[in-house]
């Protein structure tokens, strides 16, 4: 199997790092051998953005030029979107039909940001002296986007889309345990005609990620990931006074009050915490559920959660494929006898399934734990994998004083037919995202970040266009 080369200034190279191989989680085998970057790779792909941030077949085009390369790079991610699918399965396991929708749903993120760019507007602002003030934006410059292995075909549409909208450069440094996707898009990106040095591609592992972040070419930073790895990237961003927009880990709870909607609620819990594997940043990986209605909810909730069937992720029936690497599949199972040790009860799931299909694949089926409290590690420690916590509540004062017990603020869902309940508690949640009587439920229009540990800043909306960009007072005299 060849080497697969990234992509600097609309050239493609080999590299001068380690080269490294994606394996396919659903059985073990190597998907492609990919070329690792080295500093000095990672420092001619700064250059080449820096060059192109001043090129006027860049820096000159209009706000509808811009929107036009945007728009061409929707119709081929839409052109290609059974292939893009294929790629990311083999790459982290997700079923194909997850992979599918989100290869559409990239297509709409680049046709938005084409939109957005297109009516994008300055402002005149009220004149308070002798002179009309107004605000224009200036794209911030080269942007280093960072990316995880979880959900890379939408992930990276979301940093590409908007970032290109605002008129910046990019080098994106997508993961280790996904590289594909990325080169990809970089393909693409020459197709759809992006001058050269707009979008460029560096792979490798956490020091290539390193090497960008630290490297003084590099205006801002934009990074999707761990909360650990996000307190390093702000830490040497603060020593350089350089921008970040960080969208962090998550320990979200999804609530479950008795007047809840009792046929529709097991599943929709079931859904948020068990699509794609658990393996999301928003799952509702600790449910609460109000006392009163514990146990005929669980029955339902069990049901629901033996209903996500493990296979291999391109097998019509599969609801849940491998978990994205062998290495996290262990991480998963650790997190789950942790929770044994401190007293879980183990309701469904939490073993490594047997059998032929799954011998050589990193499968771990749906679980879901009971009987212990919120305090406990497996509460309070980002899983990222298919693991529900239930816990009862009381009432809503106890509810709330649980669900804001947690470093993280990422999202939140919430079940009830009271309409002031449910006023009352999405507020005082503490939360980026809170999702009522539904969950998940994402759209590209609409801004999204978190609180606490869960991050610094908001991507997609059209706000997303201005979190790359620096806001310019304008004074014209006219006294």
């Amino acid at each position: 199997m060849g080497l697969h080369p990234f992509m600097i200034g609309n050239q493609w190279r080999d590299g001068q790092g380690t080269p490294f191989v994606s394996v396919n989680p659903s059985n073990g085998t190597e998907v492609a051998r990919i070329a690792g970057a080295g500093p000095a790779d990672v420092d001619d792909a700064v250059k080449a953005a820096r060059a192109a941030l001043s090129d006027p077949a860049w820096a000159g085009l209009k706000h509808h030029e811009r929107a036009g390369l945007l728009y061409r790079m929707a119709d081929l991610v839409a052109a290609s979107a059974e292939h893009l699918a294929r790629v990311q399965m083999e790459d982290n396991g997700k079923t194909f039909t997850e992979c599918l929708s989100q290869a559409k749903s990239a297509a709409a993120t680049f046709r938005y940001y084409g939109a957005a760019c297109e009516t994008f507007e300055s402002e005149l602002t009220t004149q308070r002296g002798p002179s009309v003030t107004m605000t224009v934006y200036e794209p911030v410059g080269v942007v280093a986007a960072i990316t995880p292995w979880n959900s890379p075909l939408t992930l990276e549409a979301q940093k590409l889309a908007p970032i290109l909208a605002a008129g910046n450069t990019v080098v994106l440094k997508p993961s280790e345990v996904t590289p594909c996707i990325a080169l990809e898009y970089a393909r693409l990106a020459i197709e759809a005609g992006f001058p050269a040095g707009v979008v460029n591609v560096v792979t490798g592992a956490a020091d290539v990620g390193r090497a960008l972040v630290e490297h003084a070419g590099v205006d801002m930073v934009s990074f999707t990931g761990g909360t650990a790895a996000g307190r390093a990237i702000a830490a040497v961003a603060g020593q350089r006074l350089k921008p970040v927009v960080l969208e962090l880990g998550g320990k979200s709870p999804h609530i479950v009050f008795a007047d809840a909607d009792l046929k529709k609620a097991p599943k929709s819990v079931a859904d948020g915490i068990f699509s794609g594997g658990g393996q999301s940043c928003i799952a509702g990986s600790r449910v609460f559920v109000e006392a009163s209605i514990f146990e005929p909810f669980m029955e339902a909730f069990q049901a629901a959660a033996r209903d996500y069937t493990l296979g291999a992720p391109d097998v019509p029936g599969t609801r849940m494929g491998p978990m994205v690497s062998f290495n996290h599949r262990d991480h998963v199972a650790r997190a789950v006898e942790l929770a044994r040790e401190e007293g879980g009860q183990i309701l469904v799931g939490g073993d490594l399934p047997a059998g032929e299909a799954f011998k050589n694949g990193a499968y771990y089926p749906a679980t879901v734990i009971s009987g212990v409290t919120n305090q406990s590690r497996v509460c309070q420690q980002e899983i990222f994998g298919p693991v529900a916590v239930v816990l009862p509540f009381e009432n809503e004062s106890d509810l709330i004083k649980q669900a804001n017990d947690t470093e993280f603020g990422l999202a939140a869902g919430l079940w009830t037919s009271d309409f002031a309940k449910a006023w009352r508690v999405a507020r005082a949640i503490q939360a980026g995202t809170v999702w009522i009587n539904t969950y998940k439920e994402t759209s590209i229009s609409t801004p999204f970040g978190g609180l606490k540990q869960s991050g610094l800043g908001r991507e997609k909306g059209l706000k997303g266009v201005r979190t790359y960009m620096e806001p310019k007072g304008l004074y014209w005299h006219v006294g």
